[in-house]
C-alpha cells in the first residue's frame, strides 16, 4: 500500500467499510432471491453468490488489516488500530449471524408450522440488531478518535 499519511488511510478504511456494507446488502438480496426459488431451491446459483461474497469480504478484511497495521506501526495510532481490531471481530460475527439468519429464514419458509424455527429466527434477528449497534458504536469511537489531532 503506497498511502503516505494517516488521513488517507482513514479515508480508505471508510471506503472499505462502505464496500462491506454493500457486500452485505448484495448477500441479503441474493438470499431473498434464493428463497423465492423454493421449494426446489436454486442452490448452485446461491452457492456461487456465497463464493463471490466470501471473496469480497476476504479482500476487504485483508486490506483493513493492512491499514490497521500501518496506523499502529507507521503512525503510532494504537487507538485506531484497536478500534479496527474490535470492528473486524464484530464484522466476522455479523457474517456468521447473517449465515445463521439466512438458514433460519429458509427453515421457517420450509416449515411454517414449527414454532422453534420461528423463535430461533426472532432471536437471530435480535442478535443481528445488537451486533449492528455494537458496530455503530465502534465506528463512532473510531470516527471520534481519528478526528483528534495527532
Amino acid at each position: 500500500m503506497a498511502t503516505t499519511d494517516s488521513k488517507s488511510l482513514v479515508q480508505r478504511f471508510y471506503i472499505l467499510q462502505a464496500e462491506r456494507v454493500e457486500a452485505f446488502k448484495l448477500f441479503d438480496e441474493g438470499h431473498e432471491a434464493y428463497l423465492r426459488t423454493g421449494p426446489h431451491y436454486d442452490f448452485e446459483h446461491y452457492k456461487q453468490l456465497v463464493h463471490e461474497i466470501t471473496k469480497a469480504f476476504s479482500g476487504i478484511s485483508k486490506e483493513v488489516l493492512e491499514i490497521k497495521e500501518q496506523l499502529h506501526q507507521d503512525f503510532d495510532r494504537p487507538d485506531l488500530s484497536e478500534h479496527m481490531e474490535k470492528l473486524q471481530i464484530k464484522e466476522k460475527e455479523k457474517l456468521e449471524l447473517t449465515a445463521k439468519l439466512q438458514l433460519a429464514k429458509q427453515n421457517v419458509q420450509d416449515h411454517p408450522e414449527n414454532e422453534e424455527f420461528q423463535e430461533k429466527l426472532q432471536q437471530l434477528k435480535k442478535d443481528v440488531i445488537k451486533n449492528k449497534a455494537a458496530l455503530a458504536d465502534i465506528l463512532q469511537d473510531f470516527k471520534y478518535d481519528s478526528e483528534e489531532p495527532e
